[in-house]
């Protein structure tokens, strides 16, 4: 195997890992809301337990993002991809952790009824989800039409989380007793939208690997 052979090889592996990591952290934010629908606590503790793997992930991409360009020294547009994998890989990981943030979320609301019903929680995460699900296939395919599509999802996500905050608040100013399952559904919102948004960071990092130029898309 020549050397160029080998780098593709290896660079192949480096992309395999971050899907690897990305279904991870899709999968387990689809557990964690499917969690809180059903107020399963047991699957909420398993959700925390497990999120060792996305470190370890992460761990592995970076190792061996490094000893590709030890052994390499890529340039150009080679040295973006090994970048990118890099910061993406972040991404995903703070992804998974806040799977793990609903999660714990989860646990402190129990088995209360729901002070409304989290339609738009559930929306707000079919967004997200279908989000991770595009930027990994525009990551695989270097394909920037489809990371471009992901700003505009971004922006449902960032209309429905304002939405549902003012709900929860009016509803705070009438039922005070209320208050500690709103700041946890609030905390749930809030995640759902910064994971949106580091999905995003992803589709920019997908532009300045395809384009050699940063561009903004969370504007």
């Amino acid at each position: 195997m020549s050397v160029r052979e080998r780098y593709e090889a290896d660079l192949s592996e480096l992309n395999r890992k971050i899907v690897e990591l990305g279904t991870f952290a899709q999968n387990a934010l689809d557990r964690s809301l499917k969690a809180l629908e059903n107020h399963d606590i047991e699957d909420s503790l398993l959700i925390m337990d497990e999120d060792i793997k996305a470190n370890r992930i992460e761990e592995e991409i970076n190792d061996q993002a490094i000893l590709l360009i030890a052994k390499q020294q890529p340039v150009a547009t080679d040295l973006r991809r090994v970048i990118a994998a890099i910061k993406i890989a972040a991404d995903l990981e703070r992804i998974a952790d806040f799977a793990v943030n609903i999660a714990k979320s989860t646990i402190r609301i129990g088995n209360d009824p729901f002070v409304k019903p989290i339609e738009n929680i559930h929306q707000m995460h079919l967004q997200t989800s279908t989000m991770i699900e595009l930027v990994l296939e525009a990551f695989m395919e270097e394909d920037v039409v489809k990371a471009k599509r992901i700003a505009e999802l971004d922006d449902k996500v960032d209309s429905l989380y304002g939405q549902t905050i003012q709900e929860l608040l009016s509803i705070s100013a009438n039922s005070p007793d209320k208050l500690p399952q709103i700041t946890q559904l609030s905390f749930i919102c809030r995640y759902l939208e910064r994971a949106a948004d580091h999905v995003t960071n992803i589709s920019e990092n997908i532009f300045y690997l395809v384009k050699g130029t940063r561009y903004e898309l969370n504007k």
